[in-house]
């Protein structure tokens, strides 16, 4: 995940989203890619590359998905105030942005 905007960016953000628990982990861990990958726990099975891939895809356009209507309400509700009559330092006062 990236640590200044919280987006997934690895194939780990998936893996961790399937299941509890340290259940896999990398045979190298300074170089986690999929053919580094093992399963701990022989109850759970490995997830094919595609599914790792197409995972972290999903994840990201969740992600992406949520900030643009985050950003989409920002917007929206600031133009509600203003059609109320307020100006934008009363506005920025309110939101703190």
């Amino acid at each position: 995940m990236n640590i200044e905007t919280g987006r997934p960016d690895h194939i780990e953000d998936y893996l961790v989203s399937l299941h509890t628990g340290q259940w896999f982990g990398w045979s190298d861990a300074k170089n986690k890619v999929y053919a580094n990958l093992i399963i701990h726990d022989s109850s759970k099975s490995k997830p094919s590359e595609v599914d790792c891939t197409a995972g972290l895809k999903k994840l990201q356009d969740d992600f992406d998905a949520a900030e643009t209507a985050n950003t989409n309400k920002k917007a929206s509700g600031k133009q509600k105030l203003k059609d109320l009559g307020l100006d934008d330092d009363e506005i920025k006062a309110l939101m703190g942005a």
